[in-house]
């Protein structure tokens, strides 16, 4: 097991994101600084008290998460669980990482990959920067789908579609891993046979049923789940970092 500093990880993982060239909604690296040297990582999707106190428990050095603190927009008053965060992290000289968007849609490790792996879908290139589209090696119906989804990801997806002559059966789909509802128009304008992404919003159903289109939200959560998973197994392959995934499981 190695040591590694904790600058030159950030320098590391920023450089294999390709940070430079998203513009995010939070800070992408290094977000709260600790100890120097990094041996120990604890990682997870989202930050929250759950986690940290896990981090706390096994000595952690560093957190790495997906979704991590300093939102645009948001209340950038420090008090409540925000300031328990914090002062926990701060007590305990842990570095807190956080990579959002670069993760999302990296070329090995991206949620979106991720998704392509764990559904058996071939990756056939992007619709925009965040829809990925591909296709299934045969044609599947949807009930197919619905239980592969179920047994993969251990919940039943929200499913939703068109009132009239849908086909039940699906090859051509589109995906976008979280809250990726809004960009639903884009996979209905390059036709596809079904769209799927973490979350729902009231007015994806009325898009949904007015188009000829299967629509899957998975949660998301467990659609944002395997990036970070799959950056955390690289860390630990290539530079021998000790690595913990803390899986607190979110129904959302």
């Amino acid at each position: 097991m190695n040591n590694m500093d904790n600058i030159k990880l950030e320098n590391i993982i920023n450089k294999e994101l390709n940070v430079n060239k998203i513009n995010d909604y939070l800070p992408n690296g290094l977000q709260i600084e600790g100890c120097k040297e990094i041996k120990i990582v604890v990682i997870g999707v989202s930050l929250c008290q759950e986690l940290l106190d896990k981090a706390v428990m096994l000595n952690a050095d560093a957190v790495i998460v997906h979704h991590g603190l300093f939102w645009k927009n948001e209340n950038p008053v420090i008090k409540g669980i925000k300031y328990n965060r914090i002062k926990t992290i701060l007590n305990n000289s842990i570095n807190l990482y956080c990579w959002h968007l670069p993760l999302d849609i990296h070329y090995e490790f991206g949620n979106n990959v991720q998704l392509a792996k764990l559904l058996s879908i071939e990756i056939c290139g992007k619709i925009h920067p965040f829809v990925f589209w591909g296709e299934f090696k045969h044609f599947i119906s949807y009930n197919e789908l619905i239980f592969n989804i179920n047994k993969i990801f251990l919940r039943k997806p929200y499913h939703c579609s068109s009132k009239s002559n849908l086909s039940n059966l699906i090859k051509k789909i589109a995906w976008c891993s979280g809250a990726g509802q809004n960009y639903i128009d884009y996979a209905i304008n390059f036709g596809v046979d079904a769209f799927i992404t973490g979350e729902i919003s009231e007015q994806t159903f009325h898009i949904i049923r007015e188009n000829n289109i299967h629509f899957f939200s998975i949660g998301h959560y467990v659609s944002e789940r395997y990036g970070i998973i799959s950056l955390g197994m690289w860390l630990k392959d290539k530079y021998n970092l000790k690595i913990t995934f803390f899986d607190v499981d979110n129904p959302i």
